[in-house]
């Protein structure tokens, strides 16, 4: 079987993801306005689930994302995106620290290329990643939504930090 697909209308827009029956091999936000990829009986189970996690990411009841996913890239592109993918919910940190994560702090701009490449937006947090003087820079999605993410996971994480006292 080919790539599976589904469209998930979030406050951003439509993310488009596609899997195979195993893991999901892209998190994407279109510019569409109209859902093409509906829910269908031969839809995968893992597609479901992240259609689900999805969900509740954005109802502020997910800080993490478990469904499987496969990134293939170079070893380098590899490094990063497990970088990126150890930033916490709510967190940020700079291209110059995912690079020095990555094994190589002076492939800051490798590092924003590949963060740029990143096909599993959400799930390898690409969003939380800003430039070392806090700006938001360089997010393949639009600024807006990048800012609209980290507000949102501020929001989130202030809750979550209230309720635990």
């Amino acid at each position: 079987m080919g790539l599976a697909k589904l469209d998930y209308p979030s406050p951003l827009g439509i993310i488009e993801v596609s899997s195979t029956n195993e893991y999901v091999q892209s998190v994407l936000f279109t510019e569409r306005k109209e859902i093409i990829h509906e829910k269908q009986a031969e839809t995968p189970a893992v597609l479901m689930e992240c259609y689900q996690q999805l969900d509740e990411y954005f109802q502020g009841e997910r800080l993490e994302f478990t469904v499987p996913y496969k990134l293939e890239g170079t070893a380098f592109q590899e490094r990063v995106w497990k970088s990126l993918a150890s930033v916490s919910f709510g967190k940020t940190a700079s291209y110059k620290e995912i690079a020095h994560m990555a094994g190589n702090e002076k492939a800051v701009r490798a590092v924003g290329s590949t963060n740029g490449r990143n096909p599993i937006c959400l799930l390898v947090p690409c969003h939380r990643i800003i430039g070392a003087n806090g700006k938001m820079v360089g997010y393949a999605h639009g600024i807006w939504r990048k800012e609209w993410l980290l507000a949102h996971e501020k929001e989130i994480s202030a809750k979550c930090k209230i309720s635990t006292y």
